[in-house]
This record gives structure tokens, sequence and C-alpha cells, in this order.
């Protein structure tokens, strides 16, 4: 035990602060927004960053076509000419890491400039703590995954079983890079996912399906509105509608969802409606994000909002004979969970324990769709513990404390040694 201490004790104190920071300055400075070319180009430059650690790196473009077509495709929103997954591995006995180490390079657009005190993609050092688009979710949790082994190779320490580090694209429109990264076999006996976790423990997440409405009006010009229909006066009942089915659905709340207002909220976020400011609108589509129970079947919650937008229908008289349409777009979260039971559990606590002087994490989960589903489905325990507050992330405050991806780092550090073995 003494040995194994003197190890973890070397390794920690490897973690490298200003080359951690530097790091991060880098991936910040990468517009890798969801879907754009610059998705791409953040692959490429960890790339280079795994290779000079000394890993075998597998860098290849993701088949789209075949992957949309694949049995469990989880959906995506953007669109996309390219697309690359990556997974740099070092080798150890037995025949599949005892690690995975992930994080998603995608950050979702900057939206109004207005509000953002420096440019979104030009990181800013304020003291300690760095803002930029993607700070917290989730570039510091990648550049924590990359110093943490950066930190294992600086000891000298040598790790006996494998370990992997996987980053992935298109984690904010579905899941397409770890749905892929599956697919081309990369696996592992458990994975922690270095998503922001504001000092908590998220051993489940619950889902998300995103759908668009389409509703029928009458056109007419706007000085006879009654000669027509409004599409946006038959939206209106269903916004109420999904208001009162939200309400009938959070009224049972697993444990780890409980600390949270809504723990599964629909919400409609984009509404189109019209072409011309003095005609009565003929078309609505709205789009929105039905929440799902940790444990709740996605194909269940489909059609509990089906049923509801047929009843709203059916109460119509308009809409009856105009039924509106509802499908199923962009991406399909369902959730996810770490079995109970499963050693990751302690190892991420135990370790977060130790380089904080008995700090305890609190479980809890997380009220959003994200990877986990998809390791937790292919049978990989999986749980988050990341640097940052999510609740700034997608805004324009978005920042993260560097002492903190510091103390997550070392926690990662010792996870590493404790799950692989050292030498």
């Amino acid at each position: 035990m003494s040995r194994l201490a003197d190890l973890e004790a070397r390794a920690v104190d490897a973690v490298d602060r200003d080359g951690l920071a530097a790091s991060l300055t880098e991936l910040l400075a990468v517009p890798s927004v969801t879907g754009s070319d610059a998705e791409s180009d953040v692959q490429h430059v960890l790339a280079k960053q795994l290779t000079a650690l000394g890993l075998d790196v597998d860098l290849w473009p993701l088949d789209l076509p075949a992957l949309t077509a694949a049995p469990g495709f989880p959906g995506t929103e953007a669109d996309r000419s390219e697309a690359w997954g990556l997974v740099g591995t070092a080798h150890g006995a037995g025949e599949r890491p005892a690690l995975v180490l992930q994080g998603h390079v995608d950050v979702v657009p900057p939206g109004d400039l207005a509000p953002w005190r420096s440019d979104p993609f030009e990181p800013t050092w304020r003291g300690t703590r760095v803002h930029g688009r993607g700070a917290c979710d989730m570039k510091a949790g990648v550049a924590a995954n990359l110093a943490a082994y950066a930190a294992v190779a600086r000891s000298g320490v040598r790790l006996r079983r494998g370990l992997a580090l996987q980053f992935v694209i298109g984690e904010e429109d579905g899941g397409l890079g770890a749905f892929g990264t599956l697919q081309r076999g990369h696996t592992g006996d458990a994975c922690i996912i270095t998503e922001p976790t504001s000092g908590t423990l998220i051993t489940g997440a619950a889902g998300a399906l995103t759908f668009t409405l389409q509703l029928s009006g009458l056109a007419t010009h706007a000085s006879t509105p009654y000669a027509g229909h409004s599409a946006l006066d038959s939206y209106l009942p269903f916004h109420r509608a999904f208001a009162e089915l939200a309400e009938r659905r959070n009224r049972t709340v697993e444990p780890l969802m409980r600390e949270y207002p809504v723990p599964y909220p629909i919400v409609v976020g984009r509404v189109r409606a019209g072409d011309w400011s003095s005609s009565v609108p003929d078309l609505l589509v709205a789009e929105g994000r039905l929440g799902l129970r940790i444990e709740e079947d996605p194909d269940a919650a489909r059609r509990e909002l089906e049923q509801c937008v047929a009843e709203v229908a059916a109460r119509d008289p308009f809409l009856r004979d105009h039924p509106p349409v509802l499908s199923w777009s962009g991406g399909q979260f369902a959730g996810g969970h770490l079995p109970a039971g499963v050693g990751l559990r302690d190892l991420v606590a135990g370790g977060h324990a130790d380089v904080t002087g008995g700090d305890q994490l609190r479980e809890r989960g997380a009220p959003y769709g994200s990877d986990l589903r998809l390791y937790a489905g292919a049978g990989i325990p999986t749980l988050h513990y990341g640097p940052g507050d999510v609740r700034l992330a997608h805004g324009p405050h978005e920042a993260v404390e560097l002492d903190e991806v510091v103390t997550v780092t070392r926690a990662l550090v010792l996870a590493v040694l404790r799950s692989c073995g050292a030498d």
C-alpha cells in the first residue's frame, strides 16, 4: 500500500497547472460549434496532442450515411460535411482499457453577442477564471483528461492495464460522435465523462426528445382576418396543453432528480409563423424538447405527447379538418444511469476526497441528455465528474475556475491509477 501511495503522490504532484491553462486556452480558441468545420479542426488539434503524449491514436472520418442508417442512431440536428472520431489509447494488460476518460469537443453557438464581455472564441482570463464559449461545457473537462494522462506519463508511473481518452463530436445535437466511437469498437470497463458537475457526482442523466409540430392555417389579407384562419391561433391551445402535460409528468420524481424544480420539462424553443406582416399566417412550425425520466421508455413518452396533440386537435373544428403534423426531429436522448453497486462511484468519490482533504461528493442526476446513456447502453458503467457549473453553459457568462480544473485533474489521476494499476 505504501508503494501505491508513493506512486499516486508522484503522479498527482506531476499535474502541470500552467500547462493545463495553456491547453485549455488553445482549445477554447477553436470555434468548434456543433456541425461546423471547426468541429473537425479541434479533433486534429487534439490528435497532435495525443500523439505527443505517446498514445496510440485512432483518428478516423465518421461514415455519416452508414451511422445515420445504423440501428440505434441517436439523431442529429446540425448539418455536417464531415466528422471525425478520435481515441488515444495507452495499452496494457487485458483485452480492453480498464478506464475511459471521455469528453465532447463541440460547443453550442454563442448566440447574441451583445451580452458577452469579450469575443466568445477569444478566451479571456480574469485572474484564475477563463471566459469563453465551451469553457465549462466542456473543454475544461477535455483539458483535464489530457492533463491527467500527461501527469501520469510525466511522473514515470507505468500503467498495468489500458487507458483510453475518447474525444467526440456532436454531443450537443444527439451524440453522433459517441455513437460512432462505440460502433468503431472502442470500449472499456468503465467510463468517466468530464461534463461540468458543479462539485457533485452525476450518476444518472435524464433523456430529452426533440420534436417538431407543424400547423396549417388559411391565409388571407390582414384587413380581413375573419376570411381566413391564423396558424398562430391554432398553436396557442397546444402551448397550454404542453404546460399541463409537463405538470402531470413532474408529479412523480426519481430520487436523483428531486432537487430540480422541474426535472422533466417540456419546452418549445422555437416558433416560426407566416411570411408577410400583412397576411394571416397559413403555416406555423414549433420546435421543442420533451424531457424524459432517467428510466423512461422513449417510445412511451413519444406516445404520450402524440396523444396530447391528438386530443387538442380533436377539440378544434379547424384542426379536425387540418390535422397537425408531429414529428420526432433532431437529437433523441434516452436516459441512462450507473447501476447500483458498481465500484466506479466510490472510485471517483474517493479520489476527489483524497485530493481535497475529505470533501464529499453529493450524488445526483442531470436533467439533460448526454453521452452517458450511450455508454451505459453499451454495458459500460459510466458517470459524470468534471469541472465547471452547468448553469453557466450555453450562456454569455460561460467560464470556469482553473483551481477547479486542477482539482478534477488530480482526482482523475487517482482514478486512472486505481483503475489501471501502477508500477
